[in-house]
């Protein structure tokens, strides 16, 4: 059964973006931390991302420094303020998945695409410049005062737009950061676009799709 909703509305960094934040420290600490323990020191340095997010909003590059410093911390490692700069400028050059200019192209004409990222607005004109595809809104954390996973994130996303939780398809590539919180806010419709982020869990009612190629019968076209 396909869905119609309002709104489609998207993460951007991981779902339709790629992300290089482990790749930047696979590379940047590979003289640092051994071979056979980076994957452990890459899942803190997401960890400390995350829990960054849940406090009061911060301007995006205090939340990067403060993630490192307190990785660098546990890790017993010198923290360097220029190396976690590198972080915070690389974002805008990154560009999307292979699967999601065609992906979108086959919606963006049908159903109005908003993006509702962690970012500042400063940064994501940039990346959402290389998705190849016309977006109807773009909210940030910078505007919501909010980083996702909060609910308040979303809450100021449907005050701008207007509309109600069922009045939108979710997408995202994290239920952690996007389709839990999706649920509980009562986001009826939501896709996980499994990219290899982290584990599903299908108590959440999402529909899964490999990439953002599959999305367009989700919504039956």
């Amino acid at each position: 059964m396909s869905i119609r909703p309002k709104y489609i509305t998207f993460d951007c960094y991981g779902t339709l973006t790629r992300m290089r934040m482990a790749d930047m420290a696979r590379e940047m600490f590979a003289d640092r931390i051994p071979a056979d323990r980076m994957e452990q020191f890459l899942a803190d340095f997401s960890a400390y991302r995350f829990d960054e997010c849940l406090g009061d909003w911060q301007p995006y590059e205090t939340l990067l420094k403060n993630s490192i410093r307190r990785l660098c911390r546990k890790w017993k490692l010198q923290y360097i303020d220029a190396e976690a700069q590198q972080y915070y400028d690389g974002v805008p050059t990154w560009g999307p998945h292979a699967d999601v200019p065609a992906g979108l192209a086959k919606i963006a004409d049908k159903i109005p695409l908003v993006i509702l990222s962690n970012a500042m607005d400063s940064q994501i004109q940039k990346n959402v410049a290389m998705l190849g595809a016309p977006f109807h809104r773009i909210y940030t954390a910078q505007q919501a005062q909010a980083y996702k996973p909060r609910l308040q994130a979303f809450e100021f996303m449907f005050d701008s737009l207007g509309c109600n939780p069922e009045d939108v398809l979710h997408v995202s590539s994290s239920l952690r950061y996007d389709l839990m919180s999706a649920d509980d806010i009562g986001i009826v419709n939501k896709v996980f676009v499994n990219r290899g982020h982290g584990p599903g869990c299908p108590a959440y009612r999402y529909t899964e799709i490999a990439d953002i190629g599959g999305l367009a019968g989700v919504v039956g076209l």
